[in-house]
């Protein structure tokens, strides 16, 4: 076993503290990575925050960026020194049918996660990347394009994934007439990879405030949701509606917005929601849904942020002010993805 540094909350607490972690020795396929940067994601927060027994703990960090140290001796695809982006699979079993199409993400026997995870081969549970160092199967890494910032480009591999699935799936490009609601992580991230794809973009928000950020990330377009007029006049507008409110929410008035044979895909809040039917059928309308991505789709992203100067508009912080950054985070106090700078556990 290997040894590193990095950020735990143990037992009950809410809180992180610095702590010594180990990591597996190279199996033939991994790779090293020195951890530079991470993304701070909800699920990092309610991981944190979530009730747990004495004795457990948690490690979070799904969504970053580094250098590879050492790779295992079956390793071509990488070598000391490559700058690298890693997300929040790194496993999967390979030979179901959704591993066999290149959706990692919906593995029939459930991908191993970045933390929280079991590794498939010795049973222990997978620590995350608030950490100066990763053990991870080379598959599951993806090489960082020159042109991205290292820290801009970490929250591609959660938010930016998890948005560009849909977009990607559903076809989206010039001539394609996109809203995306909330605006948020995930939400800047939906508009500005909608608008790099050529659709015509609108934001959809509660708030009048947030027509001024929405124009600077891109949009064509602002809809003020509060504003029955605007609404009752964007009627049966849009090919897809990306929705990302995090909160559970009525969708009725999305799915109003949604044109004939258009789409509500839904990728923030994923419990449980209550539709009418004719809220579909008026219009033959389809509701979906995505969540991160396979390996192709990813490689993908990261290849077109790079192409197009795509990358989440990030507040960098050192990784000791992490509690920080949860706090802040868990008020919404942030535009629009906090990022760790995990150098100072040198």
């Amino acid at each position: 076993m290997r040894t590193t540094v990095g950020w735990r909350a143990d037992g009950p607490a809410t809180t992180l503290r610095k702590a010594s972690l180990r990591r597996r020795d190279l199996r033939p396929g991994d790779i090293a990575v020195r951890v530079d940067h991470c993304g701070v994601c909800h699920t990092d927060l309610h991981a944190v925050r979530a009730p747990r027994e004495a004795g457990a703990s948690v490690v979070p960090g799904h969504e970053f960026t580094g250098v590879v140290t050492e790779t295992g001796a079956g390793v071509t695809r990488f070598a000391a020194g490559d700058p690298v982006a890693v997300g929040n699979i790194v496993d999967a079993c390979g030979t179901c049918a959704m591993c066999r199409a290149g959706q990692e993400n919906f593995c029939h026997e459930f991908p191993t996660l970045t933390y929280g995870g079991t590794d498939r081969h010795d049973g222990s549970a997978t620590l995350g990347a608030y950490s100066r160092e990763y053990v991870v199967r080379d598959r599951f890494a993806y090489p960082l394009p020159a042109g991205l910032d290292p820290a801009a480009a970490a929250p591609l591999l959660c938010a930016g994934v998890t948005v560009w699935e849909p977009l990607s799936a559903l076809g989206v490009g010039p001539g394609t007439r996109v809203a995306v609601a909330g605006l948020g992580g995930l939400g800047h991230l939906a508009v500005k990879l909608a608008v790099a794809l050529g659709a015509e973009t609108t934001v959809i928000t509660r708030s009048a405030g947030k027509a001024g950020d929405a124009r600077r990330l891109g949009a064509h377009d602002v809809l003020i949701s509060s504003d029955p007029d605007r609404t009752a006049g964007s009627r049966d507008r849009f090919d897809v509606v990306i929705d990302t409110v995090s909160a559970p929410h009525d969708l009725a008035p999305y799915l109003r917005l949604v044109a004939m044979d258009g789409t509500l895909s839904l990728v923030g809040h994923l419990g449980q929601v209550t539709l009418q039917a004719m809220d579909l059928l008026v219009g033959r309308k389809k509701l979906s849904s995505a969540g991160s991505g396979g390996r192709p789709g990813t490689a993908a992203l990261l290849d077109f942020c790079a192409a197009h100067g795509v990358t989440a508009d990030v507040e960098v912080l050192p990784s000791a002010r992490v509690n920080e950054a949860l706090d802040r985070l868990e008020r919404n106090d942030v535009r629009y993805r906090f990022v760790l700078d995990l150098s100072d556990l040198s």
